[in-house]
């Protein structure tokens, strides 16, 4: 088997379905939470170890940790994501200003090569906004 051919498997296409299927950014927790009803025999260490592998092979992308949880995006073309400091909400800005923020790549920049970029804004989410008045 080539190292970028990877076996077929159900439940790590259902996981990858999962993730794509929702806007939430999920994290593992949250695919296991879905999927346990329809595959009984799923364990959350499968889960975990199948994201890796659609990590590595650039199935998903990893937004990184958000309030103590990895995330992870099935939308794997660069663009901006909001997170909210308050409930941890991750959401895709509006196409217009993402087509705004992100750039075509490769970029030059004098001495360096820019291939991928990551761009994450801060703050509160209206719901946490209007909370909070």
């Amino acid at each position: 088997m080539l190292r970028n051919e990877r076996k077929h498997s159900k439940k790590r296409d259902a996981i990858l379905e999962t993730i794509r299927s929702t806007l939430s950014h999920p994290g593992a927790r949250w695919v296991y939470d879905r999927l346990k009803p329809r595959i009984p025999g799923l364990s959350l260490g499968t889960v975990y170890r199948n994201i890796n592998v659609l990590r590595e092979e650039g199935s998903v992308v990893s937004l990184g940790v958000v309030n103590g949880e990895e995330r992870f995006d099935g939308t794997v073309a660069p663009h901006p994501h909001f997170i909210c400091e308050d409930c941890g909400r991750v959401l895709d800005p509006p196409g217009e200003v993402q087509a705004e923020l992100t750039g075509a790549l490769p970029l030059e920049i004098p001495g360096f090569t820019v291939n991928r970029s990551k761009t994450v804004f801060y703050g509160l989410c209206d719901k946490c906004r209007d909370a909070q008045r």
